[in-house]
This record gives C-alpha cells, sequence and structure tokens, in this order.
C-alpha cells in the first residue's frame, strides 16, 4: 500500500509539475496537507519545538523543515537537495511569427535539451505571466498551465531531406519554432499568441507586461517492460529527486537535529542566480532558524559544521546498445539501486568519508544502490552539490536514480531504483 501511495505521488508531481512554478505548487500541497506551516524570509520566525515549516522564494524555489521535540544547540543539520527545473524551450517576448498563414512562436532553448526529440510531440505551455495593477511594486501574478495540446514541432518529411537518418543539426533559432494555428482574416496577425494568452487568461492583450511561459511536452507517464519494470515519462530528471526529498521530510522520523530540504531553480544552467544554489539562500535560511532559537552567531556556525548535505539528482544508467560509452568498470544498471556519483573533478561532490555514511545507511536499511563514475575520457555533468557546498562547506555526497536519455523530452527510469531513493532519504531524516 505504502508502494503504491509513493508511485501515485510521483506520478501526480511528473504530470502536474510542468514548469518550475507548477513543481513548487504541487511540493506546497504535499507539506500543507502533512500539516506544514508557511513561513515568510521577511517576518520574523516564531519556530516551535516538534513544528513543520515551508517557505517559497520567488514562486520556483522552495524550502522545507522539521524541528525536533527537543532541540540542542549542537544539533546539527541534515539537509537534502534537488531542482525544480528542467531542459525545455521557453517562449520569448513579442513571440508571435507568422509564415505563410501558420501561426508560430519564437523560443529559446533552456538547459542542455536534446533537441530532435521534442519534434512531433504534444506540447503546452506552463509558467506564470505578470499583468498590470495599481501598485506598481506588486503586479497581478498569473500562474498558468494550458494542460491540453496547444502546439508541436514538426519533422521535415524524408522525400526533402533524404539524408535525415545519418542525422541532422538543427538550428536552435529556426529549426524549433512550434506551430500553434492557422490565422485567419480576422486575427490580428502581429499578435495572434498574445491575444489566445489574453483571451485565456481573462486580461487585455496591453495589460500583460511580461512573463516566463515554458514549452513542455505533453507525453503521459507510462510503464512498460514484460513486468512493467520501467517508467517512460517526461521530467524524470529532476522530478524524482523532489519526490523523494517530499516523502522523505514527510515520512523521517530523526529524534535530534533539523531535517531540511532545499528544492533549487536554475541547475540547468549553473545554479548562479537569486533562486539557485549559488546563492546564499541555503545558507539565509539555516541562520534564521538558527536565530530563532536563539543561537549565538558562534553556536549557528557550530550547528553547520555539524551538519551533512544529500545532492539528489539522477545519474546516467548503462545504455544497452551503447556499453561503450559507460566507466568500464562501473556500469549502474537501471532498477538494480540507486546511484552514489563519484568524480575527481568534483562535479559530483565526492568524500570518500561521507560517502561511506551514505554506504552505510544504505547497508543498515537494506537499500540497493551501485556507483556511477563518468569514463576517463569523456566529461560528464555536474549537479547543485558542489556548488552548495562551496558556500556551505559541510561533507557532501551525490545521489540519484540512473536514467536512460536523460534531457530527453522523455526519460526512461527502473521503477525500483525510486523506491531505492525515496528508502534512502527516509532513512537519512531518521538517523
Amino acid at each position: 500500500m505504502q508502494e503504491e501511495i509513493m508511485a501515485e505521488k510521483l506520478l501526480q508531481l511528473l504530470k502536474k509539475g510542468t514548469s518550475a512554478v507548477m513543481v513548487v505548487k504541487e511540493a506546497e500541497q504535499q507539506l500543507v496537507e502533512a500539516g506544514f506551516e508557511e513561513l515568510h524570509f521577511s517576518n520574523t520566525w516564531g519556530l516551535t519545538e516538534g513544528g513543520k515549516y515551508y517557505m517559497k522564494h520567488h514562486d520556483t524555489t522552495l524550502f522545507a523543515f522539521t524541528v525536533p521535540l527537543q532541540v540542542e544547540f549542537k544539533d546539527g543539520f541534515r539537509i537534502a537537495a534537488a531542482h525544480t527545473d528542467f531542459p525545455c524551450l521557453r517562449i520569448k517576448p513579442n513571440p508571435d511569427v507568422v509564415t505563410n498563414g501558420y501561426a508560430q512562436v519564437n523560443v529559446e532553448v533552456y538547459g542542455g535539451a536534446i533537441l530532435n526529440t521534442w519534434l512531433d510531440r504534444p506540447l503546452s505551455i506552463s509558467g506564470r505571466m505578470a499583468v498590470k495593477s495599481d501598485d506598481v511594486m506588486h503586479p497581478d501574478m498569473r500562474y498558468i498551465n494550458m494542460e491540453k495540446p496547444l502546439m508541436s514541432i514538426p519533422n521535415l518529411a524524408i522525400h526533402m531531406n533524404r539524408e535525415v537518418n545519418k542525422g541532422v543539426e538543427l538550428n536552435r533559432q529556426t529549426d524549433m519554432l512550434p506551430i500553434v494555428g492557422l490565422l485567419e482574416e480576422e486575427l490580428n496577425e502581429k499578435h495572434a499568441f498574445l491575444e489566445f494568452l489574453a483571451k485565456e487568461e481573462g486580461v487585455k492583450v496591453e495589460d500583460i507586461l511580461d512573463y516566463e511561459l515554458w514549452v513542455y511536452c505533453m507525453q503521459e507517464p507510462v510503464t512498460f517492460g514484460m513486468q512493467e519494470e520501467f517508467m517512460l515519462s517526461p521530467r524524470l530528471d529532476n522530478l524524482t529527486s523532489v519526490q523523494a526529498l517530499l516523502t522523505g521530510l514527510i515520512e523521517g522520523r530523526q529524534s535530534c537535529g533539523i531535517n531540511v530540504i532545499a528544492l533549487f531553480d536554475h541547475e540547468e544552467i549553473g545554479s548562479h542566480t537569486k533562486q539557485g544554489a549559488g546563492s546564499l539562500l541555503l545558507l539565509n535560511v539555516l541562520e534564521k532558524i538558527c536565530d530563532s532559537f536563539g543561537r549565538t552567531m558562534a553556536q549557528t556556525k557550530e550547528s553547520i559544521y555539524e551538519s551533512f548535505l544529500l545532492s539528489v539528482d539522477v545519474a546516467h544508467g548503462l545504455h544497452p546498445n551503447k556499453t561503450g560509452k559507460m566507466d568500464i568498470t562501473n556500469k549502474p544498471v537501471l532498477g538494480k539501486g540507486l546511484c552514489i556519483k563519484e568524480s575527481c573533478s568534483q562535479s559530483y561532490a565526492t568524500d570518500c568519508e561521507a560517502i561511506a555514511i551514505v554506504e552505510q545507511i544504505c547497508c543498515k536499511a537494506g537499500i540497493a544502490y551501485q556507483k556511477f563514475v563518468n569514463r576517463s575520457d569523456m566529461q560528464g555533468g555536474g549537479t547543485l552539490g558542489s556548488i552548495a557546498s562551496s558556500i556551505l562547506p559541510i561533507p557532501t555526497v551525490d545521489v540519484g536514480v540512473p536514467l536512460l536519455a536523460m534531457h530527453s523530452a522523455v526519460e526512461t527510469m527502473g521503477k525500483e531504483d525510486m523506491e531505492s531513493l525515496t528508502g534512502l532519504v527516509r532513512e537519512y531524516f531518521s538517523i
């Protein structure tokens, strides 16, 4: 029964978390249902022992934490971090493009998307929009998730490109413009999409000031395999980690210290923003928690340096058709457990003592795990772990479920790996 509830939570997040804004909204709903109280950074925090709290930042980043029944000065923080964003397309200002009667939308690529996987898919839009208000310092913010097929980016027929199966380089500006409609005479060609957007939101075109609207893949999550061992879905990177952190925090039962999750935006573009892990946000949250319990600056530093950070993001699984792309001795396979990720370049936070702690947690709880390391002649990606730990210099370990087709519009994971990852986070928050 517990596994079914966990699977349903992940499916709901994958379906509804269609932009960082919507990921935070879904996370907030789960936390509120679990009895968490909202805080605001601009207010004084009157925290109590045994309390459960969360805080949003610029709509796309969220922190949540639980306080034990007895808070001791020397107790550190158990922290786990993930990210709410994912590679996709972003709609530009002045979006309308008209091509021989086709209405199209001008977009830019966000993050390291595999572009050809976005072709011939049902696509929609999600995000937020700022509308004129009476208070210039507080625009009217509208939150948008169309939840219906609205656009597509068609491939060019093979008859017009006989060499297509040898590989085609897609131009980000000219080849990735979605089709959103056919223009009728009565429509204003200059503002066809903006007029549609204004009508959907019940506002005037001229009142739309700006927006952060993201094009997302509408394919539904499905399981496949002879025993339904796999899941195929958009946004597995990194909503698997977001859900594991939410479930682990809600169900964790730590008797001392404070459990914290940080869901950052902008990991896919480097994290160095006001909403990203490269900011002072996490440090400021920890300091504000300590201040609420009357700790001095010296005591706050003592608590922080007794802390630990799990950086939770997806890993690469062994591709059966491309086995040569994997390291020769570290070959994680889908369905065989979560991955602990290591790199001597510190693109993953690597510390043998910290990794040993995670391994002992897994061994004690019977949680399956594997290790991932890049081939020595291939440069891999990075995570927010090394960035966050450069600002908050505490033991840090990178973990996550292995995927196939990472950064595709649709990715593949092993179903059981989600249980392993959630189990690790839950146990970590129960030490």
